[in-house]
């Protein structure tokens, strides 16, 4: 991911949840206020990657299609024009440190409060509770909006 220094970042995690799309909007909005650009960023990460057996599942995932089904759902949620001006990027690894990587040098760090996995009742998905105590910047996590 490439940077420019004089720049106002806002880096958002996305994936797919609810908290993840609040999220998105949330760092949107700031960036407006602020005149920053936003960085949305997809974490993949194959399960039983890491480990002393062979992965479970198939290793060959096609980089554009997650590209472009990314971009599809920036469209759905920002609309087309806004969506055009967020930069998007689709990294393999474990996702908490990508994103600290991603949001060295940024304004402020987005996250939802709740990704994909994990238990119902948890206050907050694993991946922001890591990033919020180890981020270089500030970070904000947004809640997806009662139903």
């Amino acid at each position: 991911m490439e940077r420019d220094a004089s720049e106002r970042r806002v880096v958002v995690g996305v994936d797919g949840s609810p908290s993840s799309y609040e999220a998105l909007r949330w760092a949107v909005r700031y960036a407006g206020l602020v005149g920053g650009t936003v960085e949305a960023v997809a974490v993949w990460e194959l399960p039983g990657l890491y480990g002393w057996s062979a992965p479970a599942v198939d290793m060959d995932v096609d980089e554009e299609e997650t590209r472009q089904r990314m971009r599809k759902e920036l469209t759905d949620v920002l609309g087309v024009d806004v969506a055009d001006s967020v930069r998007s990027h689709v990294v393999h690894g474990n996702p908490a440190d990508v994103l600290l990587r991603a949001a060295e040098g940024a304004e402020v760090l987005v996250v939802g409060s709740r990704g994909r996995g994990g238990f119902a009742a948890a206050l907050l998905g694993s991946v922001s509770q890591h990033v919020s105590q180890h981020a270089s910047c500030p970070v904000v996590i947004v809640r997806a909006q009662k139903q």
